[in-house]
């Protein structure tokens, strides 16, 4: 069994993953990259955030030329979709973000071994593949292995007729009709791109609110938006079973009322969320404690209770997020070199890739009525932006949350076209403590979808709004 010595091996080659290895190797270790699959960058490349955008942007192309062109001046005839097509440019996709990946490991110069990892103890890792078993020893591991969808009790995701999202994304043919359970960011995703093909689409939520863990006005307007989709939503809804009947997916649930319901699809969609993946990687082995619901404990450097392994991403608590796994892995890589970084884990923003997209960052308003924080709202629709008219997306609003005392931005939460760009700039303004007066005095380009953030600062800060 071959032996291989690293300063720094990452183990998982997600986002987390691949940016904490290429920091690392910025900074001058030697570095390894260990895959359990054969392509890198793990679930948001590959079965998740990538794909899924792609199939959004095809799907929402295809929506506006059946239902808007038409204003345009633009007369289609006979239009079709080629749903072989809709899901080899998704792969198409997948493939080239992957070789990316692939590049920049050869130009950082990082050993990837594919392969599943398991401690041998503290500092040896073995890596086992179909082709061989080999070790790797290191100073430090930074564990990074993602997370994978949940289901609920007693319903078994089978792949065939109970799906998670990542047989959503590789269907073999357009499903005339479909089940979602889950009215989270992968469930209202995955129902917009269904609905936008002219699959009938239901979505079942426990909840009384879709996007639950964002701020209640974007829960509401964007339901307002999917319905105009013909997507059936029942909220407080306690699905029991799912059942694959060979030809279709029957699923039962009790309503808002608490009456028994059943639905019939061709598919039951199961997204209720994601599990921390830390599967083979013998933990105990390595004396990395794990928290009650499995996700490995850590203290504010993402140092594990081993102190020379770290964990990252989807493994440790708070936001199931791409990029905010990519901040953890540079600030680890940076722990490592004696550096002091520091995250502002209130300023990540959320981001729901429907359309019109839905952002938030900092605190909801649901928030700050619970800590009894004395605060302002400013409110500006998309309807009244000339830029949003002039694309026909008048969807939406800005809101902006402001305290009282000081006129501190304290959340910025958005519904509209191209919301999740439009928050960087708050995301900005709230990092270097800008108040909404100052937010509200930027120049700002005009005709933009971002002047309706300046138009919610302008009402927030007691002045009406100046833009159209």
């Amino acid at each position: 069994m071959n032996t291989t010595n690293y300063d720094i091996v990452v183990i998982g080659s997600g986002p987390g993953g691949y940016v904490s290895a290429i920091r690392s190797a910025q900074l001058g270790y030697k570095v390894a990259l260990v895959e359990k699959y054969d392509t890198l960058g793990g679930t948001c490349t590959n079965v998740g955030c990538v794909p899924a955008k792609a199939l959004l942007d095809s799907s929402e192309h295809y929506h506006k030329a059946d239902a808007q062109f038409k204003a345009h001046g633009i007369k289609l005839s006979a239009m079709e979709l080629d749903f072989n097509q809709f899901i080899h440019r998704k792969n198409e996709v997948v493939k080239q973000n992957a070789l990316g990946l692939v590049y920049l490991m050869k130009k950082n110069k990082i050993d990837v071994h594919y392969g599943l990892g398991s401690f041998i103890d503290a500092t040896h890792l073995k890596v086992s593949s179909d082709k061989e078993e080999q070790v790797l020893t290191s100073k430090y591991f930074v564990i990074a292995t993602g997370s994978k969808p949940s289901s609920l009790p007693g319903i078994i995701i089978d792949k065939k007729r109970i799906i998670s999202s990542t047989e959503s994304l590789s269907l073999p043919s357009q499903p005339a009709s479909m089940v979602i359970i889950g009215g989270g960011v992968i469930g209202v995703e995955l129902a917009s791109v269904y609905a936008r093909i002219g699959t009938k689409v239901t979505i079942l939520e426990y909840a009384d609110s879709l996007i639950p863990s964002m701020d209640r006005d974007l829960g509401k307007a964007l339901q307002k938006s999917l319905t105009g989709l013909s997507i059936d939503i029942h909220l407080s809804s306690k699905v029991q079973t799912a059942v694959n009947t060979g030809e279709a997916a029957v699923v039962g649930y009790l309503d808002k009322d608490g009456k028994q319901q059943e639905l019939v699809a061709d598919y039951c969609l199961v997204a209720v969320g994601r599990r921390a993946y830390t599967d083979g990687l013998n933990l105990q082995a390595a004396r990395v404690e794990a928290e009650k619901n499995g996700k490995i404990k850590v203290n504010n450097t993402l140092q594990t209770t081993t102190p020379n392994i770290y964990a990252i991403g989807d493994v440790i608590s708070g936001p199931m997020l791409a990029h905010k796994a990519e901040e953890e892995g540079t600030l680890v890589a940076e722990v490592i070199h004696g550096l002091k970084p520091h995250m502002n884990y209130n300023l990540i923003p959320g981001v729901v890739y429907t359309w019109p997209e839905v952002a938030g960052v900092g605190a909801t308003e649901e928030e700050l009525k619970a800590k009894g924080i004395v605060y302002r709202v400013g409110k500006f629709p998309y309807m009244a932006s000339a830029r949003a008219r002039a694309s026909m997306d008048t969807e939406g609003f800005v809101k902006v949350l402001v305290a009282e005392a000081y006129n501190e931005v304290l959340g910025v939460h958005v519904i509209g076209p191209r919301a999740a760009d439009v928050i960087g700039q708050a995301v900005v303004g709230m990092a270097h403590e800008t108040t909404a007066d100052e937010m509200a005095h930027l120049s700002y380009a005009h005709p933009t979808y971002s002047e309706a953030l300046k138009d919610a600062f302008l009402m927030a800060s007691g002045k009406g709004a100046i833009n159209i």
